[in-house]
């Protein structure tokens, strides 16, 4: 479970800088310059994500159950993270009406994620992981619209074809990653 916490304390701790740090990100920045910030950025967060994994992995292997998970919350799941998967493209797809109306779908799409495995999983390491995305999601979300909010930006109206490709890309995305990758590599079939 430590190397899971380290993990998260490493990811989740970089891409928090803008919202417990934003004056102290835009300072290092200007110092350092902006390849090696993102260099340092990037090299943190890889670090962190593979002890994540890592970390998640082994405290696979002796779960310590929390409750018990009725089947139906694994169709919600099913159904909330096709909607994460929609915000994810919506993020992704310039000129859509997702990102038009969320303004910010990856970080919403991150919550609905979260939640959506808190609902069907039931051990303490997936109390922690999970628990940690939305903690984080939340509070960025928060920090995300501030910072909007302070600079007056001002999203541009979704057009309807960027938005059918965002739509017809997250549920792609979605079919291959449950029917076929999380199986892969996660080592569990969500549908069987």
């Amino acid at each position: 479970m430590n190397v899971l916490i380290l993990g998260l304390l490493l990811f989740l701790g970089a891409h928090s800088v803008r919202i417990v740090g934003e004056d102290w990100r835009t300072s290092v920045r200007a110092r350092l310059g902006e390849g090696p910030w993102k260099g340092g950025y990037t090299a943190v967060s890889l670090v962190g994500f593979g002890l994540i994994v890592w970390g998640y992995g082994m405290a696979r292997h002796s779960p310590v159950v929390l409750w018990n998970t009725p089947v139906w919350t694994r169709h919600l799941a099913a159904l909330l993270t096709l909607v994460a998967f929609v915000m994810l493209a919506g993020a992704q797809v310039p000129g859509n009406a997702i990102k038009a109306r969320l303004h910010h779908p990856m970080v919403l799409g991150v919550k609905v994620w979260a939640f959506a495995h808190l609902l069907a999983n039931n051990t303490v390491a997936d109390l922690v992981l999970f628990g940690s995305f939305l903690v984080w999601a939340v509070l960025n979300f928060r920090s995300a619209r501030a910072r909007d909010r302070a600079a007056g930006t001002v999203y541009p109206p979704g057009r309807p074809v960027p938005t059918a490709i965002a739509v017809a890309s997250g549920i792609v995305s979605w079919v291959v990653f449950a029917f076929w990758l999380h199986g892969w590599l996660i080592g569990v079939r969500p549908f069987g």
